[in-house]
């Protein structure tokens, strides 16, 4: 094991678009272990929309990403250190790692590791479909969207790791579900592999309007549940389309995470359908973490719960592969491998 490992901090904060040039990759001496300390050899690490809004100095949900301070992200990897009772070198663990090879865990701190299991759930699938990804999907059609077996769910970024997962739940519970995802490589991988019903391809169409034409198709009785990951002419479309006491659950609004506005055409019809609109941070909700995981990991570990994974191949590529995934480049969970 070497005595220096690398990391990625954040250099600067975007004025606008981010670029690679916000970040700089640094070499540092590996920590020492103290008592009650694991130190971790980060196997993959997940790269997440969520990001792009903590590296802005303003006000959110969360803390902004410090400046020169490691990137933040979930990671999962090997024990190779501890002093810790409860971990040995060899556990397989869950965490916040971030952007680095290593890092060094203070196990004492409740939720900062977890073990998991890796006989019948790949490692990589901790950080996608078995874990925050697969959970957000959970949260928000369970707890939110609450669907009754017939109804019609669309979800927006399909082919990606939340909203694969979506459709996938929704169709466990008798639901007719619909993809919006961009281009037809994408929506054929929705439709022939993930088992939605339909997937509209949004560069397709010109703007709401005839995106709209094309859920009248796809949803010919209406929308009664919409997760929602990217606004804009999108959310326009599906607006349209909801039925009267529709459930709405906002994940994410990729659209806008440059810092752009993102009008809306008709929210009047918030009130017109009595539609039930709510955003949610899925890290605020632990207590459902231990019912969605279970759920989550027995669909993937029985092959009823498909994936894809992109795979960067070095922590270098991190920083192109993070821009790529807002860009909608990635093909599913993206994530760095760095071992």
């Amino acid at each position: 094991m070497s005595n220096t490992y690398q990391r990625i901090v954040l250099a600067s904060r975007p004025d606008g678009e981010a670029s690679t040039s916000n970040f700089r990759l640094e070499n540092v001496p590996l920590p020492a272990v103290g008592d009650g300390q694991v130190l971790v050899r980060n196997h993959y690490l997940s790269l997440d929309p969520y990001m792009r809004g903590r590296m802005n100095d303003g006000k959110s949900y969360a803390q902004p990403q410090p400046l020169d301070q490691v990137m933040i992200g979930g990671t999962v990897g090997e024990v190779v250190e501890s002093k810790h009772p409860s971990y040995r070198p060899g556990d397989k663990v869950v965490g916040m790692g971030g952007w680095q090879q290593y890092h060094l865990a203070d196990a004492k701190q409740p939720g900062v590791l977890r073990k998991v299991d890796t006989s019948r759930v790949p490692l990589s699938a901790y950080l996608g479909a078995v874990g925050m990804p697969g959970v957000t999907a959970w949260y928000g059609l369970v707890r939110i969207i609450a669907p009754k077996a017939g109804e019609t769910v669309v979800v927006s970024a399909a082919s990606g790791a939340v909203g694969g997962t979506v459709g996938q739940l929704a169709k466990a519970r008798g639901c007719r579900a619909v993809g919006i995802a961009g281009g037809p490589d994408k929506c054929a991988y929705v439709v022939d592999e993930l088992g939605f019903d339909a997937c509209i391809d949004y560069k397709a169409h010109a703007g709401a309007k005839s995106l709209a034409a094309a859920l009248k198709e796809a949803a010919p009785n209406g929308i009664d549940g919409y997760f929602e990951n990217v606004g804009g002419s999108i959310l326009d479309a599906v607006m349209m389309r909801m039925n009267a006491f529709g459930r709405m659950a906002f994940c994410g609004m990729i659209s806008g995470y440059n810092g752009e506005p993102i009008p809306m055409a008709h929210p009047q019809l918030i009130l017109q359908s009595r539609l039930k609109v709510e955003g949610f941070i899925v890290s605020e909700h632990m207590d459902v973490w231990p019912e969605a995981l279970g759920e989550l990991g027995a669909m993937v570990a029985g092959s009823r719960l498909k994936y894809r994974e992109t795979f960067a191949p070095s922590l270098a590529d991190a920083p192109e592969a993070f821009l790529g995934l807002l860009k909608g480049r990635n093909f599913g969970k993206q994530l760095v491998k760095l071992v």
